[in-house]
């Protein structure tokens, strides 16, 4: 589902101007301001800001952003643990807060000039900040474009009015803009380069103290507080209500390093069978047998990594009514967006309960042909990434319009 901009930063009272050399003069070096607000936008900016240090290590990069963009030198001008929520109704709680953050931004862009403004994603905010930017006459560009074909179709004109450039990391998303004559580059998606594991499944298992002969079933909550309190409840209620079968599998919850640990202390199950693991995150994926994933970036990740899974959705319910009122796609999982076809089962809102889930993960773990089925169309969505590597792309588009 979309990504709405994230409103909880704790704000300075005062944005810190760019360093000033010993004569008063803005320091020479070429400065980015970026503007990323969600953990997976942190980490795909970060492998750029790694890939530009490389060849421009000069580069100062400033803004808002993670802490692996701040791992690569990026200067926080606002907190970042508190960045992420989600929805139509909660971003309204939020509004006079990132009015507030707005009007910082333009002022610091008035007063300091960076050379290049990178956007990621998060079209709530990054489209105006885009209008103010490109109103001050500074240039543009957008990593990870907005979503723009799946609601506002005047979003497409903002872009081609505020950018200078945009970085795709779906196909087809260049091939909508060249119809609007919007400059854009397919760059590859960041989860190509991403993806990587630091143990062996026996590995994997030893340290999690996993029996390997047993079917392991995987639980995905999300990266956000708000995510986990809403499907935690969900996914612990469901192992308890698996059939007598269960001591044939083992159930492995996911725990994202965002979230809150308190949240996770009553991950216990009648089952006995349940394991909470902390990180390593692509090994569960790859080494479970089924996954019950939260809609989001992981989706992508999971299908590429290659295990078969139902995407789950489950918001505040007004939030839920208007996005479905304004949004035009039929499905929520990127891969089936991809596809334009429903590859991976969906589950929303009341339909996300144990009964459900339990449902897909039998029907799956019984059919081998439905199972082998998905796994061949995840194989079909490789190919249509491609093997772009897209941190190494971006770095070479930026360098190119900050030079």
């Amino acid at each position: 589902m979309i990504s709405f901009f994230n409103t909880e930063m704790r704000t300075q009272s005062k944005i810190p101007p760019t360093p000033l050399t010993k004569g008063g003069k803005t320091d020479s070096r070429k400065t980015i301001f970026w503007i990323v607000g969600e953990k997976s936008a942190d980490q795909h900016s970060a492998k750029v800001i790694e890939a530009l240090n490389q060849s421009l290590p000069t580069l100062q990069h400033i803004g808002i952003g993670g802490p692996l963009m701040q791992k690569q030198g990026l200067l926080p001008l606002f907190p970042f643990e508190k960045f992420l929520i989600i929805g139509f109704f909660e971003v309204l709680k939020h509004l006079p807060f990132i009015m507030k953050v707005e009007k910082s931004i333009k002022k610091y862009f008035e007063t300091n000039k960076p050379d290049l403004v990178i956007l990621c994603d998060y079209p709530g905010l990054n489209l105006r900040i885009a209008k103010i930017a490109h109103r001050l006459g500074l240039k543009v560009f957008y990593f990870i474009c907005p979503q723009f074909w799946a609601w506002k179709k005047h979003r497409v004109l903002q872009l081609k009015n505020y950018c200078v450039h945009l970085a795709c990391i779906l196909p087809f998303e260049k091939e909508i803009l060249d119809e609007f004559e919007i400059p854009a580059t397919y760059v590859g998606h960041p989860v190509i380069e991403e993806i990587e594991y630091k143990l062996d499944k026996n590995s994997f298992a030893e340290k999690f103290h996993l029996d390997v002969n047993k079917k392991w079933i995987g639980f995905f909550p999300g990266s956000r507080d708000g995510e986990c309190k809403k499907l935690l409840p969900i996914y612990l209620n469901t192992i308890n209500a698996f059939p007598t079968v269960r001591e044939n599998f083992q159930f492995l919850i996911s725990k994202a390093n965002s979230v809150s640990n308190e949240l996770f202390d009553k991950c216990e199950t009648d089952s006995g069978q349940t394991y909470l693991i902390d990180g390593y995150n692509f090994e569960m994926m790859k080494y479970c047998d089924f996954l019950i994933v939260k809609s989001g970036t992981s989706t992508i990740e999971t299908a590429f990594v290659g295990t078969p899974f139902i995407i789950v959705y489950k918001v505040n319910y007004l939030s839920y009514i208007l996005a479905r009122m304004m949004i035009k796609v039929k499905f929520i999982g990127m891969p089936n967006i991809i596809f334009d076809r429903l590859v991976i089962p969906e589950l929303l809102q009341n339909d996300v309960n144990p009964e459900n889930i339990i449902n897909k993960i039998l029907f799956y773990m019984d059919d081998e042909l439905e199972y082998q089925k998905m796994l061949k169309d995840f194989k079909d969505l490789e190919n249509i990434l491609g093997k772009n590597i897209a941190s190494k792309a971006t770095s070479e588009l930026i360098k190119k319009i900050i030079m």
